[in-house]
């Protein structure tokens, strides 16, 4: 793992973005049982948290997509990510409903995108990576060329990784699953015997503790 991956977990785990609770599970809006919440909104009421990622999210963008046109965000959780790393950059915005609206224009893209515009989606979370790629798609389907996307945390989970890899999509994230996990461990959020439970989650995150 790498130093940025470590310093973003660390940070997520401080501020409570992330929280983990193996005896009482969380209940996600799906119907999984997890041991581990992430919101990354509250990232947005810490300044030094929120300036770290803000400026970690366009450096990753800097660096591997010079080419982008258009910073575009996933509604709703990432809107206001795409407009810091947009404004960094010094880049349009544009933001993905999850559907069209149903009043005026019918728009599910907002904001001015301009035909064949070379565009960087950025997220707050990946879970099953659907709304993710969707937003991803529904650019493609307007005449963007969508370089890659860009997030602050995945659960990496199997699902995700094989759908971005069907679509053709390159994903990158400040930190992970995985390095959380050791992240907590080391900094004493959890204890080692809980890693058991943790990591058995990762990987049956949709029948875990429903049988």
């Amino acid at each position: 793992m790498n130093s940025i991956e470590k310093i973003i977990a660390k940070q997520l785990l401080e501020i409570k973005a992330v929280t983990l609770n193996v005896e009482e599970p969380y209940t996600w809006a799906s119907g999984w049982k997890s041991p581990i919440y992430c919101d990354n909104r509250k990232i947005l009421s810490y300044p030094k948290a929120r300036t770290l990622v803000s400026k970690s999210l366009a450096r990753l963008v800097e660096q591997n997509y010079s080419k982008v046109d258009v910073i575009a965000g996933v509604a709703t959780g990432a809107i206001a990510w795409g407009v810091l790393v947009a404004q960094l950059l010094d880049k349009p915005f544009v933001y993905i409903r999850p559907k069209a609206k149903e009043h005026g224009t019918g728009a599910r893209i907002e904001g001015e995108l301009p035909q064949n515009a070379n565009v960087v989606v950025v997220e707050d979370l990946i879970s099953t990576g659907q709304s993710s790629l969707s937003a991803a798609e529904c650019l493609s389907a307007a005449g963007a060329n969508v370089l890659g996307m860009v997030a602050i945390f995945s659960y990496n989970f199997n699902k995700s990784r094989r759908s971005f890899e069907y679509s053709n999509l390159e994903l990158r994230t400040l930190s992970n699953y995985e390095t959380l996990i050791q992240e907590a461990v080391d900094c004493k959020y959890i204890q080692d015997k809980d890693l058991e439970t943790l990591q058995d989650w990762r990987f049956r995150p949709d029948t875990w503790r429903q049988e």
